[in-house]
């Protein structure tokens, strides 16, 4: 009887993620999502957990904002001399009243703000990183088969 079990339990998730599966990235068009002050943010926070839960590596492009859904994909750029970067949003911040993003090192090295620190940028929101189903449903699997192993 717990074989019968486990097995539709497996096969549930299965319908459910595979129903689910959607391709990584949606595209949007471009929306404005504000104009302001960037910081960035890197050698004290790399390896530490982001809000999101992931860990935070300052040689990705990816950038914290108070508001915005993880996931969110956003241009930057940089309005002192028009240099733009794509980010993911990971994290929570920035926590100074004026900034309205803060960029991992590497974002802000390629809109070259590392010397000044900071910069006026604009933001557009061009689409959404979405959850990647299949490996969830993998993950899932692999726990429900080593289990039944036991």
């Amino acid at each position: 009887m717990y074989n019968i079990q486990k097995f539709a339990l497996s096969f549930l998730f299965m319908a459910i993620f595979v129903s689910c599966k959607e391709s990584n990235t949606k595209t949007l068009p471009s929306i404005s999502a504000g104009n302001g002050m960037a910081s960035w943010y890197g050698p004290g926070f790399h390896g530490k957990f982001t809000a999101n839960g992931e860990k935070f590596n300052m040689n990705k492009f990816t950038a914290a904002h108070r508001e915005l859904k993880f996931g969110t994909l956003l241009k930057v750029t940089n309005l002192g001399n028009k240099f733009s970067v794509i980010v993911r949003v990971n994290d929570r911040g920035p926590f100074k009243h004026n900034r309205i993003i803060d960029l991992s090192k590497k974002a802000a090295k390629e809109i070259d703000m590392i010397k000044s620190g900071i910069a006026d940028v604009k933001i557009e929101i061009i689409g959404y990183k979405v959850v990647n189903f299949e490996s969830l449903y993998n993950h899932f699997r692999n726990l429900l088969i080593t289990n039944s192993e036991q």
